[in-house]
């Protein structure tokens, strides 16, 4: 799977609550919340890194979307960030996130099982991309 060189964004936000659905599939996400009316990049998976306020940057894989394999059309737009390597808790931070190459679209999966399989492959290809900016 290649990564589709696009315009590089830069987002900044507070890392807020989700539902936990990501931790729950093992691949915990800070939800960042950003201003209304930001331009975001199309709805898909991203090839980025994610900074704390104190300049420490960490590879992320970006979702940008409506989580459709769980609201189908009607789900609300998130920023998340699968930080790569990393633990911490989030909660309350302001963070900025930089977007970088297109991994792949959003994609409605099945079930739990597809998703997961895809989430990690899509992580593997962030890894391979190496040093967050």
């Amino acid at each position: 799977m290649g990564v589709e060189e696009v315009p590089f964004v830069l987002l900044e936000g507070v890392v807020v609550r989700g539902d936990g659905r990501g931790r729950e599939l093992g691949f915990p996400t800070a939800n960042v919340e950003v201003p209304a009316g930001t331009s975001l990049p199309a709805d898909g998976i991203y090839a980025g890194w994610l900074e704390r306020s104190d300049g420490k940057r960490h590879l992320a894989a970006i979702s940008i979307g409506t989580r459709p394999t769980y609201y189908g059309a009607h789900g609300e737009l998130l920023v998340e960030a699968f930080v790569l390597d990393f633990e911490d808790d989030l909660y309350g931070e302001r963070v900025r996130v930089g977007v970088g190459g297109r991994v792949r679209g959003q994609v409605r999966f099945e079930g739990e099982d597809e998703l997961v399989a895809q989430m990690a492959l899509d992580a593997d290809a962030v890894r391979r991309l190496g040093r967050p900016g």
